[in-house]
């Protein structure tokens, strides 16, 4: 298969690609982040559930090679949507490896989203990840307007749902809030630029919109979408130790943001990041909201940090992904491993939280 991956540049021409778009992003950001969806050509859009009071939810990351393994995890989703359809999927980031898209016309759309998953035909609220805003080399985060593409990809796309770089999606049963933390967690800090700083207009809009939407939901459940994780025990480590880095890279920003904005607040963080599957037991610092992980879509990492953090279930050597049953006072979380040559569907956790 062919990879569309856009090659390496320049350095000083990608670094002043990425210092202009920092520079413009204040006129931009305003009119995605936390805006009104923009008008999609969607009448043949997958149409989002809504007022329900039975969901089943696909939840997968780091999912976006367009190769082999990618594949092998579809196929097995598409064997659970047999049996029992999906609702709605969540991706949490790193949509599009390893630098993200030249616009929202690159093929890499086709070949890293919509051939892959062929046949899960229901819509699919993404995520923007670190490897989605590449600017000096894979994953670095700096150049973060790259992340507007998949927003306009939106308009092109039945299934990919990014109205905005942040929004919220309310089915009822449950409410869904994706949020753009790239800002907090960028190995390219955005320090030069005041809207995408970590104290800048950009995190401080999403913050307050965070804020009112959490406090104004009504949905017997409430998830906070995001590709970094608050609490992980793999490679990546945890938010305030990212990748064993010094600060400002450690991402002692975002956990000050989940802690503030998140914590207590919805029952669930869902992420990716760390490629690997992991269901964190309660977490003093998220007060009472729960850590998934769920970054195991096409990678995996064959090893972890530390056990910093009580888990219910880790696994960091099989690709898969995660579903939920929700309803209105209960959630089953299931976990699927792919095992070679194995074409059955192969559940390896299963566990249920009540309100």
């Amino acid at each position: 298969m062919t990879d569309n991956s856009p090659r390496p540049v320049d350095f000083g021409l990608r670094r002043r690609s990425f210092l202009a778009g920092a520079a413009v992003a204040a006129g931009t950001a305003a009119a995605l982040g936390g805006a009104r969806p923009a008008p999609a050509h969607a009448a043949a859009r997958f149409p989002l559930p809504k007022r329900v009071d039975r969901l089943h939810v696909l939840v997968t990351g780091d999912a976006g090679t367009g190769k082999e393994p990618q594949y092998a995890v579809t196929a097995m989703a598409r064997r659970v949507h047999a049996e029992r359809p999906f609702d709605l999927a969540v991706g949490l980031g790193d949509n599009i490896y390893e630098s993200g898209p030249n616009g929202p016309d690159d093929v890499q759309f086709q070949t890293k989203f919509e051939k892959p998953n062929a046949g899960l035909d229901f819509p699919w609220l993404m995520a923007l990840g670190n490897h989605d805003t590449s600017a000096v080399f894979p994953g670095d985060g700096g150049w973060l307007l790259r992340g507007d593409a998949e927003v306009a990809y939106h308009r092109r796309s039945r299934r990919w749902y990014m109205p905005s770089r942040y929004y919220s999606v309310d089915t009822g049963v449950a409410e869904f809030f994706v949020l753009d933390v790239n800002p907090l967690a960028a190995y390219i800090p955005p320090f030069l630029s005041p809207e995408w700083e970590p104290g800048g207009r950009y995190m401080t809009r999403q913050a307050d919109w965070l804020d009112r939407a959490l406090r104004a939901s009504t949905a017997p459940w409430k998830f906070v979408c995001t590709h970094h994780p608050y609490a992980n025990n793999g490679p990546h480590g945890p938010a305030g130790d990212f990748d064993g880095l010094p600060a400002p890279l450690d991402g002692q920003a975002l956990k000050e943001f989940f802690e503030k904005h998140v914590a207590g607040r919805a029952q669930f963080l869902l992420s990716g990041h760390d490629h690997s599957q992991q269901v964190i037991d309660v977490v003093p610092g998220l007060k009472g909201t729960r850590q998934i992980v769920s970054g195991a879509a096409a990678k995996t990492v064959h090893s972890q940090s530390g056990n910093r953090f009580r888990a219910k279930y880790e696994n960091y050597t099989d690709r898969g992904f995660m579903t939920m049953e929700i309803e209105p006072s209960s959630l089953t979380l299931k976990a699927y491993q792919v095992v070679p040559n194995r074409p059955s569907v192969h559940k390896t956790f299963s566990t249920t939280y009540r309100r």
